[in-house]
Order: C-alpha cells, then structure tokens, then sequence
C-alpha cells in the first residue's frame, strides 16, 4: 500500500514541481494544471491529485495522528472530522439498507 503525503508546490517547471517545505522534486505529469501554491497528493515522488488546503490539512493531521500512535502516544484529535460524522455507508448500500436488503 502505497500512503499519499500532501505537498504544496513551491514552483512548477512543465512537468516538474518542488515542494515548498523540503524541495523534493515532484513529478506533475497526472497534474498537468497544478501551479505554484496548489496543494497535490504526492505518491513516491509523482502528484495524483490536487487538493484543497482543507483536505491537505486533514491528511496531515491524520499521517500525524498515526506518527503518534506508532510512537506509542495517543491519536489526539487527528481524527475529529470522521469522528464527528460517525460511520457512513455508500449511496448504493445505503439505499439497499433503507431498502431492508440486509444481506447484502
């Protein structure tokens, strides 16, 4: 499994961008429209995705939140926006459980 750190772009070269933190050099080429202060999702160095700072610092503080626990300290609130919502099915099952398909 591969874990996807958020990454906000310093600059931006054609396909290349560098991160603003530690200036890794990322690879733009599934983000084409990515710019300089865009927040991507870095997977080994390649960008899949660009991300609102929202969600940037939601991943962050959950990636911190596992730093934590493996560290043998406690989660804290890096999971307080799952918290908060509870568990949630997708549409499909959802309709299907409204529906009284329990069974799947």
């Amino acid at each position: 499994m591969c874990v996807g750190i958020p990454i906000q772009l310093s600059e931006v070269s054609g396909i290349a961008g560098r991160a603003a933190e530690t200036g890794e050099l990322i690879d733009l080429s599934l983000t084409p429209d990515a710019k300089p202060g865009d927040w991507v999702l870095n997977f080994l160095g390649a960008a899949r995705e660009v991300i609102s700072a929202d969600e940037a610092a939601k991943i962050s503080a959950a990636l911190g939140g596992l730093r934590a626990l493996m560290d043998g300290h406690d989660l804290g609130d890096a999971f307080a926006d799952l918290e908060a919502t509870g568990p949630r099915l997708p549409a499909h099952l959802q309709a299907a459980f409204d529906a009284g398909d329990t069974t799947a």
